[in-house]
């Protein structure tokens, strides 16, 4: 399977990005299961099974190479395209995606499964229980972090999957996680520059947008 160096999926990474370490939460950053949903398609273009089909202002996904991953959420993904009746925009595969139930729970499961990070449960109030993910191993994450930080500030030029990740975390205000807003404003058209027209990225931001829009008019 083709993944990071650290031998870690875009999906792993956003993941790691957003736990807090001790508490094995991801309080605070509500956007990023749409991030994980963006990521599962970046990564099935990276394997070769499904390509970005524009037609006219929109693009649709196609499904060209059927073949399991060999990842369970991946492979869950890419059954559910190759099921569909029709094809569907980009953007509507990262909502179906960012909703899959137990999201962050079954890609959480095979960082425990690297011992990466530990499942644990916290008592919530009296009556409810809540599975947390506390980190074991430290070092995947540092290692993502700087990256980041390499690729941003000019260090290295940082490869596909490090921009693809990028632009991911950039698309969904994640990247507030790894820099604060003054540096974030500083290489803000460095990002924006080697990120360009990157199609899931660019996705990802316009589902987030839209899903922002309709819960402030049901609100």
């Amino acid at each position: 399977m083709s993944a990071a160096k650290n031998g870690l999926f875009l999906h792993e990474e956003i993941l790691l990005l957003v736990l807090r370490e001790r508490e094995g939460t991801t309080a605070g950053f509500s956007q990023y299961p749409y991030a994980l949903g963006g990521a599962f398609l970046a990564e099935l273009m990276e394997h070769g099974r499904i390509r970005l089909d524009r037609q006219g202002r929109g693009t649709r996904v196609e499904v060209i190479d059927g073949r399991p991953v060999g990842e369970p959420v991946l492979d869950e993904c890419l059954e559910r395209l190759s099921r569909a009746r029709s094809q569907a925009r980009i953007e509507t595969w990262v909502a179906r995606f960012a909703g899959l139930k137990g999201l962050k729970h079954r890609v959480a499961e095979g960082l425990c499964q690297r011992d990466i990070l530990r499942a644990d449960e916290r008592q919530v109030l009296l009556f409810f229980r809540r599975r947390i993910y506390p980190e074991v191993d430290p070092r995947p994450e540092r290692e993502i972090l700087e990256r980041l930080r390499r690729a941003v500030f000019g260090i290295e030029s940082g490869g596909r999957r490090t921009w693809l990740l990028v632009s991911l975390a950039h698309q969904a205000g994640l990247l507030r996680i790894v820099f604060d807003r003054r540096t974030l404003r500083q290489c803000r058209d460095r990002i924006r520059q080697r990120i360009g027209e990157e199609p899931v990225g660019r996705a990802v931001h316009a589902t987030v947008q839209a899903a922002a829009a309709a819960a402030v008019a049901c609100g």
